[in-house]
Formats: C-alpha cells, sequence, structure tokens
C-alpha cells in the first residue's frame, strides 16, 4: 500500500485547500453554502482523492483516483475565476493560487502518465 504523505502532489494539493480554507473566511456570509462551500469541497477533494487512491490496491485504481483529483482541480481552478470576477479575492491572490493549482494539475498528470 501506498503512503499518500510520501507524494510531493499531495503536499501540494493540501496547502492549496489550506490557502482556499483562508480565502473564502473573508468571503460574503451569503455565500455560506454557495461558492464558499462549492470551493472548499473543490479543494480538499484534490488530496483527499490521492490519499484515497493511495489506499488502493491496484494501480488502475490508484490512476482513477488521481483523475478524479485532477478534475477537482479542474472545478477549483474556475472557483478561483469566479471569485475574482465577483471580487472576492483580489487579482494577485487570483494569480497566486491560480498557479498553485496549474501547478499541481501537471503534478497530478505527470504521476498518471507514470502509473
Amino acid at each position: 500500500m501506498r503512503n499518500f504523505r510520501n507524494y510531493k502532489v499531495w503536499e501540494q494539493g493540501h496547502a492549496i485547500t489550506l490557502a482556499v480554507y483562508k480565502e473564502t473566511q473573508r468571503f460574503p456570509k451569503s455565500e455560506e453554502f454557495g461558492l464558499k462551500g462549492q470551493m472548499r469541497r473543490a479543494a480538499y477533494s484534490i488530496p483527499s482523492n490521492i490519499a484515497e487512491g493511495c489506499g488502493r490496491e491496484s494501480d488502475a485504481e490508484f490512476k482513477r483516483f488521481l483523475i478524479i483529483s485532477q478534475g477537482s482541480a479542474s472545478e477549483l481552478e474556475y472557483f478561483l475565476i469566479l471569485s475574482r470576477d465577483l471580487e472576492y479575492i483580489d487579482e494577485a491572490t487570483y494569480q497566486e493560487m491560480d498557479n498553485e493549482v496549474n501547478k499541481t494539475k501537471r503534478s497530478i498528470n505527470n504521476l498518471v502518465n507514470k502509473v
């Protein structure tokens, strides 16, 4: 069985999740069960699917969970655009977080290709 903590891409996903939780604390109360919740779920889905995939027996199952994680990263990428356009996050924060999400997506893709 693989240990998810040994994967740099899991660390990247965890860092993104922490950043999303920090930034979404500032969102309007009206977004509590809207965009704020959706962003948080998409963010924590990235490292949690990597972790779950590590607990699976086969490479094929691991790869499937990596692909799900990649989909969550793409979903988060859109939520960041929406948050910027709604002026919930500023341009600098958007750029920094978007860069991290895209770096993580590339890392997931590289791992998928290795499995």
